[in-house]
């Protein structure tokens, strides 16, 4: 009797740590923290990524409707997953869509860029992951959907798929 007992509590205490285990596994537990829409975004002097003079945020968000800033690095594995959909979106002439070079080599950036070529209308550099920190971004890749008025209105966290990029197609109408 009491080997029975015992045989049956090792198969409750088994399955009930299965279960647990198999929960566990089912819920993501990724933060992400709450991105208040409508920010306004911020003022910055960065250098430019093929000539390494200085440009301004006032140069950079001018002549268009809708904005997508993609903070990428070439590092980063998801940034080379996005990238095909983000030459995808860079086909779209109602937008410009402006890169941000996360803390990174600028050599290993430039050999990223000829390799799967270049989206970006224009391509800044953050050296220090200030400017992205600025923006909001906690990582890479990150991308903003920023307006005419210079009002970030959407923030996609992780690549670009193509789930986002039809969501950033219904945006940009």
């Amino acid at each position: 009797m009491k080997n029975k007992f015992n045989l049956l509590f090792s198969f409750l205490f088994i399955g009930f740590c299965f279960t647990v285990f198999f929960k566990g596994l089912n819920n993501p537990n990724t933060y992400t923290p709450k991105f208040d829409n409508k920010k306004k975004i911020p003022i910055f002097n960065v250098k430019e990524f093929g000539s390494n003079n200085y440009i301004n945020s006032d140069k950079v968000f001018r002549g268009s409707n809708y904005y997508i800033l993609n903070i990428w690095a070439s590092w980063c594995a998801p940034c080379r997953e996005e990238h095909p959909w983000l030459m995808e979106l860079s086909k779209n002439q109602s937008i410009k869509l402006i890169g941000l070079n996360y803390r990174d080599d600028l050599n290993n950036a430039k050999k990223f860029v000829n390799k799967f070529g270049n989206p970006y209308s224009q391509n800044l550099i953050d050296d220090d992951g200030t400017l992205a920190i600025e923006f909001g971004a906690y990582g890479v890749p990150e991308t903003f959907v920023i307006n005419k008025d210079k009002m970030i209105i959407k923030k996609f966290v992780g690549p670009i798929d193509q789930k986002k990029l039809k969501e950033i197609k219904l945006i940009i109408r």
